[in-house]
């Protein structure tokens, strides 16, 4: 098992990759199951026109608010303002254009913001379309350059990528490169956008309802979420969007062209923020699993029982209820990427990553496909999850690659190909 997931774990737990004991990895045990249809509405009905779609949808959306991830706060904060930290200016060797920007979530300058780190191509020609996704660690680590400032918020511990004592340390310059291939970016006409997921919520127990942006939003004398309302995925989902506000305006990028994307909890982000803000054009969760692209249904691998036990602040406090019961959920993870349709969705997989069941994430587009043909779009080109390296792309599109929990330089060029094809783009 090479899944790493590091809460609720000690060091050396970490260290070998292991995972709780009572993770079903066999598919002869993965129950029967029956799933919510997408088009059927909860109190009888198919939903059989886009009008029909639109009511059903809102209900689904309604659902996924109030049972798992909580109802996010809407729009930009009272007093949200953007600041360029750093204009365009050459680097990477002449490789790319960079930029740094911060977005201030509160007219106080000491309180919540987050930086973001956008790279675009050198010889831009008007507008980029744009990959934007949040980094666990700093983004610094993005890559080896010395103009990007340290994160200094609470990250997680990881001396080997040079976060020292919950901080980062310049040795943890471009030490999660190999997750952000920047120049195959440019280089295919595309711009970058990241920011760091603790600069919103940090990733403990401890200090996601205390520190970052939730607390802007307590009433008084408030100091954790409601049972409905959002916990820290909705956080970081919210924050996706407030860097697509600040993409709307940004001169050398392509608003209408961005592509939201995710790896592991932050894939689950991904989908998350794709499903309630239609301005994102294509959705991207990279190994998402549990609650992510996977089917909660199959009890296979990472279950809702583990999830609620090992990172319960991710979600609402409502969702802990179906630990161990996940059949009485009125809805399952297909729904949530067909609350993205017509927008294209891609979903990928490793094979050793049997922790986020890569099967049950196939699975999930397989059957949000109908919401898509209803809607005139052509969905998922295959129902038989494919072999290793054989991508399908239709609206939806899915790969399984060889190896472990991570994104990897052939996650890369799939997204770029998916992203070309959808955003009309030359050669693709």
């Amino acid at each position: 098992m090479h899944r790493r997931h590091f809460l609720g774990m000690t060091a050396a737990a970490l260290a070998s990759g292991q995972a709780p004991q009572d993770a079903n990895y066999d598919e002869s045990k993965v129950p029967a199951y029956v799933l919510p249809d997408p088009l059927r509405f909860s109190g009888g009905g198919l939903a059989r026109t886009a009008e029909h779609w639109k009511k059903r949808r809102r209900e689904i959306l309604d659902i996924f608010e109030r049972e798992i991830y909580g109802r996010t706060v809407a729009g930009r904060p009272e007093g949200m303002r953007f600041e360029t930290l750093s204009p365009a200016e050459p680097a990477l060797g002449g490789a790319a254009l960079r930029k740094l920007a911060r977005i201030h979530f509160s007219a106080n300058p000491q309180g919540p913001k987050m930086d973001l780190l956008l790279y675009f191509p050198p010889d831009a020609r008007g507008k980029a379309p744009v990959f934007l996704g949040l980094n666990f660690m700093g983004n610094q680590t993005v890559r080896h350059d010395p103009a990007v400032p340290l994160n200094g918020n609470w990250l997680r511990d990881s001396p080997q990528h040079g976060i020292v004592n919950n901080r980062a340390t310049e040795a943890s310059r471009g030490s999660r490169a190999s997750r952000w291939a920047v120049e195959r970016i440019v280089r295919a006409g595309f711009g970058l956008a990241t920011a760091c997921y603790a600069d919103l919520v940090p990733d403990n127990a401890q200090d996601a309802f205390r520190q970052g942006v939730i607390p802007l939003f307590y009433r008084p004398g408030q100091q954790q979420p409601a049972p409905g309302e959002w916990g820290a995925i909705g956080a970081w989902a919210w924050g996706l969007s407030r860097a697509l506000d600040y993409l709307e305006q940004e001169p050398l990028a392509d608003a209408k062209r961005v592509a939201v994307m995710g790896h592991s909890r932050l894939g689950k982000t991904a989908l998350w923020a794709g499903a309630q803000d239609e301005r994102f054009a294509l959705v991207i969760a990279n190994n998402s699993g549990c609650m992510g692209a996977a089917l909660s249904r199959r009890k296979y691998g990472e279950t809702i029982a583990h999830i609620t036990k090992l990172a319960p602040y991710w979600f609402c406090q409502n969702f802990r209820k179906y630990a161990g019961k996940e059949d009485e959920l009125p809805v399952d993870q297909h729904m949530l990427i067909a609350l993205c349709a017509p927008r294209p969705v891609y979903v990928a997989s490793a094979e050793e990553d049997r922790w986020a069941d890569p099967r049950g994430e196939f699975l999930s587009l397989v059957h949000a496909d109908p919401v898509y043909r209803l809607l005139g779009a052509d969905g998922l080109p295959e129902k038989e999850m494919p072999k290793l390296h054989e991508p399908v792309m239709g609206r939806l599109g899915y790969h399984i690659r060889a190896g472990v929990h991570d994104v990897t330089d052939y996650d890369w060029q799939q997204f770029i190909e998916f992203a070309r094809r959808h955003f009309g783009m030359e050669g693709a």
